[in-house]
């Protein structure tokens, strides 16, 4: 898989580091990404359950997957933070699917967690149906560090999770906002990849 987004991809044994076409092309900012699932078939049915359908269970035995494929990431981990959702679209969900996998692997992986590193400061509508472009100019400035925690950011190596990595616009929106608190290093793991071609 891709050492920076978790696609699936075909590459030489003798590769160290493989990286997909697309992170080649355009570098995401966090260092290295890992997804435990593929976003179709029963896995796309399990997240969407998970995240429309209050099946709040699905936390637990999800986030054992994502500790299995993000396992690698973990070594010298200071805080794991989930990427934040909106106020009004928490309000509307009444939780953060987000959030619940990162307190579940942070509580695996005995590292701390902390659920409002980030803040949403943008409410921006659904980024479904939209392609990389207008996701990345949606996301802009749309995710900020929490004031009363960029202390904790400072110098901290981070691993932020999320349900589910598209194009990465939201991660990278999430990244940034730790990198503008000085963050040392930012690693992301989602539950699913949506990939093309696997």
């Amino acid at each position: 898989m891709c050492d920076c987004c978790g696609r699936p991809v075909t590459a030489a044994p003798t590769e160290l580091r493989v990286v997909c076409d697309d992170c080649l092309a355009d570098p995401p900012p966090w260092k290295q990404g890992r997804a435990a699932l593929l976003y179709r078939g029963a896995g796309r049915k399990l997240i969407l359950g998970f995240k429309h359908g209050d099946r709040t269970d699905i936390a637990r035995p999800a986030a054992k997957w994502l500790w299995q494929a993000a396992r690698p990431l973990l070594h010298d981990v200071d805080i794991i933070a989930p990427v934040p959702l909106h106020r009004a679209r928490f309000l509307k969900r009444r939780y953060n699917q987000a959030a619940m996998l990162a307190e579940k692997l942070a509580t695996l992986s005995e590292i701390t967690f902390c659920p409002d590193l980030l803040v949403r400061v943008k409410g921006l509508g659904g980024l479904e149906g939209l392609g990389a472009d207008e996701r990345a100019k949606k996301m802009r400035g749309a995710i900020e560090p929490n004031r009363k925690k960029r202390h904790l950011i400072q110098d901290a190596k981070i691993l932020l999770v999320d349900d589910v990595l598209t194009s990465g616009a939201t991660l990278r929106a999430a990244t940034q906002g730790c990198l503008t608190a000085n963050a040392k290093e930012v690693c992301v793991a989602t539950l699913a990849r949506v990939a093309k071609d696997a």
